[in-house]
């Protein structure tokens, strides 16, 4: 006899992972969750490397929220290691903070300012717009041109492969510019790492006589196949509808990863690299995990065109066809769409945590608080 399952779950990163979780234990579903990739965990998938360095396979994930409620929810199935996360930008020969701080600034110029006049300064290089469109003018409207050129120009076109002009104001709209001396890169109430790596972490959260996981996988065949009331579906939308109205565009990266026999070897878990190189940063897997270990891991980041995706391309054309998506897939009763992909929008990991309680209260009417905090 066949199993039949309440939901059908594609993705098992947070979206389809935190779903499938929450119906499985709180409401004793039957869930099947696959992954076209031969592991769970999604873009936050971390293991051990050869070496024996716990890496991130796609790129540093730093965990930080403001929700009380994703943090504790999280932290049933993690202990957590506290971490505030560090960045310093290769730039005119220094490695300065990022992002632009009063220390910043006066290093780069050999300066002694204080907040007030590092305020006042702001204020007179900052050339601002009636209207606020693009990327560029976020940052030209808050700390001039020159800087802009030093920092994020060049960064953002090797992101990109598209000038700032060219971008919506949301790439840079989320980079705060601060007069103070504070280096962190993110402010949030929490931050926090996995204690043993964010793929023990959704070991803990799969661990359930109800979730049945497959990987390495396509959704396609596992559809033609598989018996299931209701599906949940966080990969690419227009892949879901066969690219009907054309492809959506990502940019993509590749990561090149080497390992040195030293337990350090860079100033700050990580340096970006706005004007040279190809590469946009390095990062070093020991500062962001606390492992203490002889060798350690770094990782060089270079943007690409084609790959995983990882980052919608948020432009007024690509919106438009989106959009055109997104009225297919509302269209559908028993299909639900969650997570980064099947809205073609860059979500922090803690907002798509939050998007799939969201879900789950929609589809059960328990409310997001109670669901998150059930056992």
């Amino acid at each position: 006899m066949e199993t039949s399952y309440d939901y059908l779950i594609v993705g098992a990163g947070f979206a389809g992972s935190v779903a499938a979780e929450r119906l499985a234990r709180v409401f004793d579903k039957r869930v099947l969750l696959v992954d076209r990739r031969p592991h769970i965990g999604g873009n936050a998938f971390d293991h051990i490397d050869a070496h024996g360095v716990l890496v991130h396979r796609y790129g540093p994930h730093i965990f930080h929220t403001n929700s009380d409620e994703v943090f504790a929810y999280l932290s049933q199935f993690t202990e957590w290691r506290p971490y505030e996360h560090r960045v310093l930008a290769s730039v005119d020969g220094m490695l300065l903070p990022i992002p632009i701080n009063l220390d910043t600034i006066n290093r780069l110029y050999g300066w002694s300012l204080d907040s007030a006049a590092l305020e006042a300064y702001f204020q007179f290089i900052a050339e601002p717009v009636a209207q606020v469109r693009t990327s560029e003018d976020v940052i030209v409207g808050r700390v001039g041109r020159e800087l802009y050129e030093k920092f994020f120009r060049n960064y953002t076109r090797k992101q990109w492969a598209l000038d700032p002009s060219e971008l919506d104001a949301s790439v840079t709209s989320r980079v705060p510019v601060r007069i103070n001396r504070d280096d962190r890169y993110f402010t949030d109430r929490h931050q926090a790492m996995p204690l043993h790596g964010y793929t023990a972490m959704f070991e803990r959260m799969l661990d359930h006589p109800n979730i049945e996981v497959e990987l390495g996988v396509d959704f396609a065949d596992v559809r033609k196949r598989a018996h299931y009331g209701a599906l949940i579906y966080t990969g690419p939308i227009d892949e879901y509808f066969d690219h009907a109205f054309g492809r959506l565009p990502y940019r993509s990266l590749e990561f090149r990863f080497e390992t040195h026999q030293t337990p350090r070897m860079l100033p700050a878990a990580v340096v970006n690299y706005p004007n040279d190189h190809e590469y946009t940063r390095i990062t070093e897997y020991s500062q962001l995990t606390g492992q203490q270990h002889e060798y350690t891991t770094l990782s060089y980041e270079i943007p690409r065109a084609d790959g995983d995706p990882y980052y919608p391309v948020p432009r007024p054309e690509n919106a438009a066809v989106y959009a055109r998506y997104r009225a297919l897939a509302d269209a559908l009763p028993d299909v639900h769409f969650t997570g980064r992909l099947a809205a073609y929008r860059y979500y922090n990991m803690d907002q798509v945590v939050a998007q799939s309680l969201a879900l789950c209260t929609r589809l059960t009417g328990v409310s997001r608080a109670e669901l998150a905090a059930a056992s």
